[in-house]
């Protein structure tokens, strides 16, 4: 069994500028958020699911994130293996606007693009 660390500097979630206009925005329409917080959940055909949620205050297990001046990231410690080295844009696909997760962890994703699997 080995031993896995998080190191910061080099295990970062980074936010395209896109997306961190679409965050302005959206914090900017709800006075009571402070931050965004990404986390994955079990979900899904392929096995996990991203959740971003807008939030007043962070959690206790939550790796606290500057990616802009303005913008707060929060990180669920236990979803960092799977989001480590992830970049966050914010896309046109046709008439539809979307959060995109590029994730060098995903090796498949499923039809929908609603979950992803990541290798063990």
């Amino acid at each position: 069994m080995s031993v896995e660390s998080f190191d910061p500097q080099t295990q970062t979630v980074t936010v395209l500028p896109a997306a961190l206009s679409h965050f302005r925005k959206q914090l900017a329409s709800k006075p009571e958020a402070q931050a965004v917080r990404l986390s994955v959940k079990p979900s899904g055909c392929s096995g996990y699911m991203y959740v971003l949620d807008f939030v007043s205050e962070s959690l206790t297990d939550d790796v606290d994130l500057m990616v802009a001046d303005d913008i707060r990231l929060l990180v669920d410690k236990a979803s960092l293996p799977i989001v480590a080295g992830t970049q966050i844009d914010f896309v046109r696909e046709g008439i539809n606007r979307q959060i995109k997760f590029i994730n060098p962890n995903a090796t498949s994703e499923c039809g929908c693009g609603e979950s992803f699997t990541v290798s063990d």
